[in-house]
């Protein structure tokens, strides 16, 4: 977590460093559903303070049970989410056992009323807080009207398939169904990273690629080849290209998963540059061919079919 203010859109701060008195939203909001814009709008019209959401980092599960919690959105590509919406400040909560243990009472006079000086605070009707997850929505409401606070609890919501949730997302994600993940999130799904030096293999068959390096934290869709867009530093327009996400079982079935993207019909320097990608549609899973040859032949075939795919957007 930054240490200081980190001006990206909106400030990316720690409770201290935050503008006060504030009116809050709190929660991991990932992926930023409608379900999580109702709570953060509530906060942010005729707001009493300035318009905050409040998360954890990293998230709790991560430091209690030692699981790891892949990002939908990542605190920076969270606050340009957040500009929009009138939000005015992201504040990162840095969780960890100290944290944990502090009742939910403590929780409420320490972090949001001294460090924030919360004037309103939104959540979803599921919101746990303190030690254990022993407060919840009547505690916080309690705790509220003591203090003078303006409780707001948003009801969770739900379309013909269920309440919205970030799991949601993440299944549509993991089976590849990029359009159910953009309809769930209300905007395309996308990710960024560093170009990186990679074996030159693919410039060597025929396909040169760029290999973006992409933050381990956040969540990535499951493994195929892709048509998608991708924005690089220099070009104002997308691009269209073809996404290789997984390892490379014909070249080195042990290596890791990577992301090795080729620009359709562009020959451009990238090594250096930043890379956002957006996968549009999934073309096919991942395969082993009998040599170099046979993947050069399925690559320019890739190619061919998100061309049509592309052309008919």
């Amino acid at each position: 977590m930054p240490s200081v203010c980190t001006k990206i859109v909106i400030p990316l701060c720690s409770p201290k460093e935050a503008k006060t008195p504030t009116s809050l939203a709190l929660g991991s909001f990932d992926g930023l559903h409608a379900g999580h814009r109702k709570v953060i709008e509530v906060v942010v019209n005729d707001a009493p303070g300035v318009p905050t959401v409040v998360s954890f980092w990293p998230h709790p599960r991560e430091i209690l049970y030692a699981e790891p919690r892949l990002r939908l959105d990542l605190p920076s590509e969270k606050t340009s989410l957040l500009t929009p919406i009138g939000v005015e400040q992201l504040v990162l909560v840095p969780f960890n056992l100290e944290l944990a243990a502090i009742s939910a009472e403590e929780f409420f006079e320490e972090m949001l009323i001294n460090n924030l000086h919360a004037r309103r605070i939104a959540v979803g009707q599921n919101f746990r807080f303190g030690r254990n997850r022993e407060g919840d929505v009547n505690k916080l409401q309690d705790l509220g009207q003591a203090a003078n606070i303006e409780i707001l609890v948003i009801p969770i919501l739900e379309d013909k398939d269920g309440r919205m949730s970030s799991s949601r997302i993440r299944k549509a994600l993991s089976e590849g169904n990029l359009e159910k993940a953009r309809s769930l999130m209300g905007r395309a799904y996308q990710f960024s990273g560093k170009v990186v030096k990679g074996r030159g293999l693919g410039k060597k068959i025929g396909w040169p690629t760029a290999n973006i390096e992409v933050d381990g934290r956040k969540f990535l869709p499951s493994l195929g080849v892709y048509a998608a867009w991708v924005w690089i530093n220099g070009y104002e327009d997308r691009l269209p290209a073809v996404m290789n996400l997984g390892p490379q079982p014909t070249v080195d079935p042990t290596s890791p998963s990577k992301v090795e993207v080729h620009i359709i019909d562009k020959n451009i320097e990238l090594d250096g540059t930043q890379m956002t990608v957006e996968p549009i549609k999934i073309l096919r899973t991942q395969k082993k061919f009998a040599d170099l040859n046979a993947l050069s032949n399925q690559i320019g075939k890739d190619v061919e079919i998100a061309n049509v795919f592309f052309r008919s957007l």
